[in-house]
């Protein structure tokens, strides 16, 4: 890979312990890859935030690059393990607190924006249309990807937070043009009529797509909840973290239809409902909603669906979403509504990455990402529309 003169420095480490690490980082990825140079990027995000997966060798390693390690672009953080402010009330144990709390401070120090969450791109990390990326968390890789059009491939947390400390990454993978082509045509012949559809759609598309680029037909409206959610499933179950759906996407009127056409239909919507949720599950002891994290307008929706009701003792109901997205419900009252009706706020936090094995018994939530997520921690799993989900919150029970 060719370097220039100022990259060749960096690797030199004139610019101190942390970048000279960067670029031996990128070096090495961009020479795996087969990658000819460095390109800029416009933002970062970076995961490997939560102690849960870092442990001690991986906060041992922040405090190292931290040490004269400065960011030079926009970088936002993945999800932590814990809301940061009110872990206590989630039921966090105070040994993971403080070794989370130190992880944090050691991206702090990086001048990384502390803005824990897997949706940057609603809270101001916001790329444009061809802009190349270096993000890390899949369902945000895919969004960028896909829904936004600009270009990043599927970092690792070092990946992320080399690029940042340089602001560059490699030229290789979904940077490139012919590595954006579509090689399969979905269509799709299903109805999808509330948010979980589309999470069980991005399953089916998973599973019979695999490892390939979608061009994806017959959709007429999409909303960006139901992209946010379809982009967390497609990703999690099987293709690549790009597809195009005609009439919706940017960039899928430059796209060639590909010869070889399969189809999902009702019955492969079923499909994925039948394998997502377990049976003989009726007791619902956690409901969580917020994977990928809730906006404004899901929140809204919860608060209108709690309104003069009460989650049920014994059953948890967590709101999961960004500090900054809380805010603004704060300022709405949809936080006193949800709160009063005795639900919780999760913020920088998810149920992918929280310490939570154990804990709970049976999960009911809208995302087909956190089923799989949440099957890892020895729950049963439910998945449904936020309506389903709030009245197995009121109700502890699965209808």
């Amino acid at each position: 890979m060719e370097l220039t003169k100022q990259e060749q420095a960096m690797l030199d480490g004139k610019e101190g312990y942390a970048v000279r690490k960067s670029m031996e980082i990128l070096v090495a990825l961009g020479d795996i890859f087969d990658a000819q140079h460095l390109i800029d990027v416009g933002s970062v995000q970076v995961a490997g935030v939560s102690y849960h997966n870092l442990g001690d060798a991986g906060l041992e390693f922040l405090n190292s690059l931290a040490k004269d390690g400065r960011v030079k672009v926009l970088t936002t953080l993945n999800p932590a393990g814990m809301d940061l402010e009110n872990w206590q009330q989630l039921g966090i144990d105070p040994d993971f607190a403080k070794k989370q709390n130190l992880v944090i401070d050691a991206f702090q120090r990086m001048d990384i924006l502390v803005s824990c969450t897997c949706t940057p791109y609603l809270i101001g990390n916001l790329p444009i249309y061809g802009e190349h990326l270096a993000w890390s968390e899949s369902s945000a890789v895919t969004f960028a990807n896909s829904v936004l059009g600009a270009r990043t491939n599927r970092e690792g947390g070092p990946s992320a937070l080399a690029a940042a400390f340089v602001g560059k990454t490699p030229c290789y993978g979904l940077h490139l043009d012919e590595n954006r082509v579509p090689n399969i045509h979905v269509e799709v012949n299903a109805e999808l009529s509330k948010l979980s559809d589309w999470g069980a759609l991005g399953y089916a598309i998973g599973k019979k797509a695999e490892n390939k680029i979608a061009y994806i037909t017959n959709i007429k409206t999409a909303q960006l909840d139901e992209l946010k959610s379809f982009c967390a499933s497609m990703v999690t179950y099987g293709t690549k973290p790009l597809f195009y759906i005609k009439g919706i996407t940017p960039g899928a009127e430059l796209q060639k239809q590909p010869d070889r056409t399969i189809t999902i239909d009702q019955a492969d919507l079923k499909n994925a409902y039948d394998n997502i949720n377990d049976e003989n599950v009726s007791d619902i002891d956690f409901v969580c909603v917020g994977c990928p994290h809730c906006s404004i307008k899901e929140i809204q929706e919860i608060a209108e669906l709690l309104r003069d009701k009460k989650v049920k003792e014994g059953t948890e109901l967590w709101v999961a979403s960004s500090r900054t997205v809380k805010q603004l419900s704060d300022k709405r009252g949809y936080t006193a509504t949800i709160e009063a009706a005795g639900g919780k706020f999760a913020c920088d936090t998810c149920m992918a990455v929280a310490p939570l094995k154990g804990r709970f018994k049976a999960l009911a939530t809208t995302s087909a990402k956190g089923c799989f997520y949440s099957r890892q921690n020895l729950m049963k799993t439910k998945m449904g529309s936020m309506k389903e989900c709030i009245d197995a919150a009121v109700t502890g029970k699965w209808n």
